[in-house]
C-alpha cells in the first residue's frame, strides 16, 4: 500500500518537532506576553489608577519590579509585578489596617497643588482616617480581555502553522 504525500508529511512533522515549531511557539508566546503588558497598562490608564507611574512602569518587560516568565513547549506565560501595593489597587483596601486597632494615622509630607507628596522628615502632613478605598479592577479587566484574545490568537496561529507545514 502506498499513500501519496506520506513521506512529505513525515518530513514536515520531523522539521516541526526538531526546533522549527518550538522556536516559533516561543516567539509567539513572547509577543502575547508583550500584548498582555500593553493591555494592563491600557487598563491602568483607563481606570485612572496611575499616581506616581511606578505601577504602570512595573508592567514593562525589563522593569526591575516586573515579573516575566515565558516557556514554550508546555505553553507557560507568567506576567505580573512585584510591587507590594498592586493587588491593593486592583482589589481595594483600607487606608489604615483595621486589624491593628487604629482608626487614624499621621503621614508626614506636604501638598503640591491637589497632590500630596510623602516626605518622611517633613513637619507638616495629613491625618488619615480609616476608610475603604475601592479597587479599580485594572488587572481583572485586562485579564478578561486577554483571555478572549489569547484563545482566538492561539487558534489562528496553530492554523497558520499547520497551513505552512502541509
Amino acid at each position: 500500500m502506498e499513500i501519496d504525500g506520506l513521506d512529505n508529511l513525515i518530513n514536515n512533522l520531523d522539521q516541526a518537532i526538531n526546533g522549527g515549531f518550538k522556536e516559533q511557539l516561543g516567539l509567539w508566546l513572547e509577543a502575547m506576553g508583550m500584548e498582555f503588558l500593553d493591555l494592563i497598562q491600557d487598563e491602568i490608564i483607563r481606570t485612572k489608577t496611575v499616581d506616581t507611574r511606578a505601577l504602570l512602569n512595573s508592567f514593562q518587560k525589563g522593569d526591575r519590579e516586573n515579573m516575566w516568565s515565558i516557556s514554550s513547549g508546555g505553553l507557560t506565560l507568567d506576567i505580573g509585578t512585584n510591587l507590594h501595593y498592586a493587588s491593593f489597587v486592583n482589589d481595594g483596601h483600607f487606608i489604615i489596617d483595621p486589624s491593628k486597632g487604629l482608626d487614624r494615622r499621621w503621614v508626614p509630607g506636604y501638598w503640591q497643588g491637589d497632590r500630596f507628596v510623602y516626605s518622611p522628615g517633613h513637619d507638616g502632613g495629613m491625618l488619615l482616617k480609616q476608610q475603604w478605598i475601592d479597587g479599580t479592577g485594572y488587572w481583572d479587566n485586562a485579564l478578561a480581555i486577554f483571555d478572549r484574545m489569547f484563545e482566538k490568537a492561539l487558534d489562528r496561529k496553530l492554523q497558520e502553522w499547520l497551513d505552512s507545514l502541509f
